[in-house]
């Protein structure tokens, strides 16, 4: 079968289509024909070779969600799963190939009325827009910055924190047009990547969601009103400066706080609960997806490029 790899590391010329044996589902797991792909902010980070550190070589097949029919199933799963549509986490690796295997777990039956492209839109953002504004402790009539909200993860942010009663929904994003698209979704305010924005924007943030990092991230966190709780839940500029924690120490009678948050933390069956309810909301057209485009599996490079050149709303998705 049809995969991609990472012959290098560093820019997306490193991905290469290879011929691989179909995987064999283990005790527990499920093999997937795969329909839709997608293709996240993390993928890029590894592709780069950013989290080489965390045990990531060249050679890794990238991918992490996929949509598509159950083709077999492993030792102790239910047979009646083949056959069926479904999304599936796959991990961090083995999601960029025809074929797919991953813990019954970390399947999901999918509603009629949504598609496997938005599916693997929706999956794994989803749970981390929905757990991130929690870990945040919000609340309706806060004030709330999506920073970098024109991802995946970001788009769904904005449209929880509308439709979860902020008083204001402020997005930084790269271009007019992108504002205006993210207006459509829920976004009050629109500033630019270093924060700034027209008179009426507020002055400062009860909450922060970050799916950027970078160098800037220091400028957000002066963003904050007192008791404000800023939330990092990517690193897609990479990592902040190492002495940002002087920004919150500097701002100490404020009483601000500083969270990382992974959905690895999340119990399985929380994120299963909160995925399926996004899922129905989805197919009944209340909770939106954006995808941004579709493209061949052996075009995987040219998807990674238009993630690096900062060209992508929504999300990517590959179709074998």
């Amino acid at each position: 079968m049809k995969a991609v790899v990472i012959r290098t590391f560093g820019d997306p010329d490193g991905l290469e289509v290879v011929d691989v044996p179909v995987p064999v589902p283990a005790p527990g797991q499920v093999r997937i024909a795969t329909e839709a792909i997608g293709v996240g902010g993390v993928d890029a980070v590894i592709r780069r070779g950013t989290l080489a550190s965390y045990g990531f070589r060249e050679g890794h097949l990238l991918g992490s969600e996929v949509a598509g029919r159950v083709a077999a199933v492993g030792e102790g799963v239910d047979a009646s799963w083949i056959g069926r549509r479904v999304w599936a986490f796959t991990g961090l690796s083995g999601g960029y190939a025809e074929q797919a295997v991953a813990a019954v777990e970390d399947v999901l039956a999918l509603p009629d009325g949504l598609s496997g492209a938005d599916a693997v839109t929706l999956g794994g953002s989803g749970v981390v827009a929905h757990f991130a504004l929690d870990r945040a402790r919000f609340t309706s009539g806060e004030t709330v910055l999506v920073r970098g909200a024109a991802g995946s993860i970001g788009i769904t942010a904005v449209q929880l924190a509308a439709r979860g009663g902020a008083s204001a929904v402020a997005v930084t994003t790269s271009s007019a047009e992108r504002g205006a698209r993210l207006r459509d979704l829920g976004a009050t305010h629109v500033l630019d990547r270093s924060g700034e924005g027209g008179p009426d924007a507020p002055a400062g943030f009860d909450v922060v969601i970050d799916v950027v990092g970078g160098p800037r991230l220091p400028l957000f966190l002066d963003k904050l009103n007192p008791n404000g709780r800023y939330v990092a839940v990517g690193v897609v500029d990479g990592q902040p400066p190492a002495d940002f924690g002087m920004r919150l120490m500097d701002a100490f009678r404020r009483s601000l706080s500083f969270a990382t948050f992974s959905s690895d933390t999340v119990p399985g069956p929380d994120r299963q609960a909160v995925r399926s309810s996004q899922f129905a909301d989805a197919a009944h057209g209340g909770l939106r997806t954006v995808v941004h485009e579709v493209l061949p599996l052996d075009q995987a490079a040219l998807a990674h490029r238009a993630m690096d050149a900062g060209k992508v709303f929504g999300r990517v998705v590959l179709a074998p």
